[in-house]
């Protein structure tokens, strides 16, 4: 299933399933959050309580859901990304040798379609980072690697929007990570049971047309599920909890001469089997 977020002329954002060109909304809900504070069994009676479709034409569709913690983000997590990362600093290239963490904050949260509203006076150097979001169904804790996709509950397109300035002018990244409209999420969350195969998804980010990104999550570091296990242990995930898994090479900062986005470019998103996130830019 597709689960997204929508709204029309006539009625508020409510909780809805895509298929084709229709969303079909679930009666009762209005968000996917909703849906995951239920049981698993009370989940599926819940997405069987289906209203009249809705042409995605005349939908306007809404981040699939805003978590109430921060959204956890890996950094350095293929390895192309990593050896242009220390190319670009002068660095020697060193793999972690466990996933390194910070946070985006749910005020950083964008929508599909949205157009994200930058502060040109605090950020010169704003920059793309295409990722596969993973989406938590199960409260759990200290999760093995063995067990660890059994507690997702599905995936979902991240653009990682980072202020390279102010991110690089202090050891941690936090304030260049979570401005304003900086976490575009979407355009649905995709079962995890219509995911096979976590790490054999392509990743692609164009920016106005033009692929600045691609490459496949095989080549993450660490897979998906050493992440979840990784950030389980000795701390508790719970549903609907946000995971950024990382982006490959090719962001602008690594690029000779560096590329930065500009006011009034489009930035897309996409990975395969799981969908297409868009997002216009306005840099004031």
């Amino acid at each position: 299933m597709r689960y997204v977020v929508f709204s029309t002329r006539s009625s508020g954002p409510r909780l809805g399933l895509a298929a084709g060109d229709s969303i079909h909304p679930v009666e009762g809900l209005s968000s996917l959050e909703e849906l995951l504070a239920l049981e698993p069994a009370q989940r599926s009676e819940a997405t069987d309580r289906r209203g009249n479709p809705v042409n995605r034409g005349d939908a306007q569709l809404h981040s699939p859901l805003r978590p109430r913690k921060n959204v956890f983000c890996i950094g350095r997590n293929y390895l192309g990304h990593a050896e242009e990362s220390a190319r670009a600093k002068g660095e020697t290239l060193k793999l972690p040798a466990v996933p390194t963490i910070f946070t985006k904050a749910p005020t950083a949260i964008a929508g599909p379609e949205q157009t994200l509203e930058l502060d040109g006076s605090l950020s010169q150097k704003y920059d793309w980072e295409a990722e596969l979001g993973v989406v938590m169904g199960t409260r759990c804790k200290n999760v093995s690697e063995a067990d660890a996709l059994s507690v997702v509950f599905g995936y979902t397109c991240i653009n990682d929007v980072s202020a390279r300035d102010l991110q690089n002018a202090t050891t941690q990244w936090f304030k260049g990570k979570t401005l304003d409209d900086t976490c575009p999420i979407g355009p649905w969350v995709v079962g995890a049971d219509e995911i096979a195969d976590p790490q054999k998804l392509d990743v692609t980010l164009r920016l106005n047309s033009e692929v600045k990104q691609h490459a496949n999550t095989s080549t993450m570091i660490f897979d998906v599920r050493r992440i979840v296990s990784f950030l389980s242990q000795g701390m508790t995930l719970e549903p609907g909890d946000v995971i950024a898994t990382g982006t490959p090479e090719g962001v602008g900062f690594a690029r000779t001469p560096p590329e930065f986005l500009a006011d009034g470019d489009i930035m897309t998103v996409e990975i395969s089997q799981v969908g297409l996130l868009r997002n216009p830019v306005r840099i004031r």
